[in-house]
């Protein structure tokens, strides 16, 4: 399926063809909803999908040094190293390293700002030495470039039936909900790291903060405060995913049930860690195999609708506004 994928993307050159298969690699082992999201995308597209995923996770591998064998400093020349790497394959379309010559070929075949890789490196570099965020304000701020700006990478290669600007608001939230899902999820692990990505202010408004989080961490306790906190962040990331939802009837039908996909598998794991009573400061939430399979199963059934209606030249039915559907798992 790789080598399909590549030939239907016209990227021949063996070195770069090696490039993109190496970043189809770290989204099918790291990424397992996003990947099986892309899945669902017309096969042409899926090369540089990869290689946006790629780039991203080898900057947050970086980060996060998840052998714990760097110090912050030199995680920071490692991210220098990178983007400046990144800045020679964007300049010159060539490089050393997979997932940089991969995604200076993705943004130079859709005209993906570059700008939008440098604000998403700020961020990646913050994470080096930002451990907590005073204001949901402030983590906006970051978000922007760790999430929003996704969304707006990938709008070129999902296509629009709208001028892009107009779509633009929509796909940024969702790189936001998104986000914010994995926040909610990863409240324990991210502890582990030494980072709260819940905003202190929310804690703060139930009668939680840092310290009470950690104790529950620690001692493997739970707290009506920190269960209010938790309740409240998912209903915030809920709103975020009600912003972005109206931005999928303005792609191009044939990229739609791909982000419809993410949107309800995204979704579905705030449903799991409600359902199963916010467990996220001493296991993560995760939904069954099976209801993975049924939302991808919708997701095959709305490509083979959307080609059909291709074929015939009809044009697709508008994407109606909908409560998040209780389905999915983890990304």
């Amino acid at each position: 399926m790789t080598r399909r994928e590549l030939d239907a993307a016209g990227i021949h050159d063996p070195a770069l063809r090696a490039a993109y298969q190496r970043c189809r690699r770290l989204n099918a082992r790291h990424g397992r909803t996003y990947f099986l999201a892309t899945r669902l995308l017309p096969v042409e597209r899926r090369p540089a999908v990869h290689a946006l995923y790629g780039f991203a996770r080898r900057a947050d591998d970086i980060v996060d040094d998840l052998d714990g064998t760097g110090t912050a400093e030199e995680r920071d020349r490692a991210l220098r190293r990178l983007e400046d790497a990144l800045a020679h394959g964007l300049r010159t379309g060539e490089g050393t390293e997979p997932v940089v010559r991969a995604l200076a070929d993705t943004a130079g075949r859709y005209g993906i700002a570059h700008t939008l890789f440098a604000d998403f490196l700020a961020s990646m570099r913050s994470d080096l030495h930002v451990t907590d965020y005073a204001t949901y304000a402030d983590l906006r701020a970051y978000m922007h470039g760790s999430a929003a700006v996704i969304g707006l990478q990938m709008l070129p290669v999902l296509g629009t039936v709208v001028p892009r600007e107009e779509a633009a608001p929509h796909a940024a939230a969702l790189g936001v909900a998104f986000q914010l899902t994995n926040f909610l999820r990863d409240v324990g692990e991210d502890l582990d790291r030494g980072r709260v990505y819940l905003p202190a202010d929310l804690l703060a408004a139930h009668g939680a903060d840092r310290s009470l989080l950690e104790w529950s961490r620690r001692t493997g306790r739970t707290d009506a405060r920190i269960r209010a906190a938790l309740v409240a962040a998912e209903e915030l990331t809920r709103g975020v995913y009600r912003a972005a939802e109206p931005g999928i009837a303005l792609l191009d039908p044939r990229t739609r049930p791909c982000i419809r996909t993410a949107f309800t598998l995204y979704g579905g794991i705030l449903d799991a860690i409600a359902d199963q009573g916010y467990p996220v400061l001493h296991r993560r939430a995760v939904v069954s195999r099976g209801r993975r399979a049924a939302v991808a199963a919708a997701g095959i059934v709305r490509v083979a609708a959307a080609r059909r209606r291709a074929r015939a030249g009809r044009p697709a039915p508008p994407v109606a506004g909908a409560a998040l559907r209780r389905e999915g798992q983890r990304g």
